[in-house]
């Protein structure tokens, strides 16, 4: 049990998602919900499209959801490009999302941590990501900030991780 009585996040598993998943709408849903405001035109149809097309079998791109008993709690994505304005970078952490009643369980530490695993076996060296505001969280986990930009109207920090030395 965690501080707030409620249990850690060792009750769940991390999977990777499937195109044919049941639960494909569901992680659209809440990344629509969470960020589809960023992306004028978007509909929630797009975004189930969207995910689906990002559910590789390995690497990039590659979408990973949290299940609990059965039923997704969270997911979090590797994908090629994130932000159109650094396209020499990549690849990205994604759409880390976490069902509000399940947060402050270590669940998004441990789909960043899935990520990262993902981002060392595919061969690279480092992953990015921008967030408007978690950079405590990513510093917490080894994430450097390097860079404040405006991104699709919003105050973001660029990070970075570096995984191996020896990959590309």
């Amino acid at each position: 049990m965690n501080n707030s009585g409620r249990p850690m996040a060792d009750t769940f598993i991390i999977e990777r998602l499937r195109a044919d998943s049941p639960y494909v709408t569901l992680v659209a849903t809440w990344t629509f919900e969470a960020w589809g405001h960023l992306h004028p035109g978007q509909t929630l149809e797009k975004q189930v499209a969207f995910v689906r097309s990002e559910c590789g079998e390995v690497g990039v791109p590659s979408v990973f959801v949290a299940l609990e008993n059965g039923a997704p709690v969270g997911t979090a994505s590797l994908i090629a490009d994130d932000m159109s304005t650094r396209p020499e970078l990549g690849p990205w952490l994604a759409s880390v999302f976490v069902s509000p009643d399940q947060r402050g369980r270590g669940i998004a530490s441990q789909l960043i941590a899935r990520v990262e695993q993902e981002v060392l076996s595919s061969g690279y060296k480092c992953g990015y990501l921008y967030t408007p505001d978690q950079q405590a969280l990513y510093h917490r986990l080894g994430w450097r900030a390097f860079e404040e930009v405006t991104y699709l109207g919003e105050q973001v920090t660029l990070m970075v991780k570096c995984l191996s030395e020896t990959a590309r």
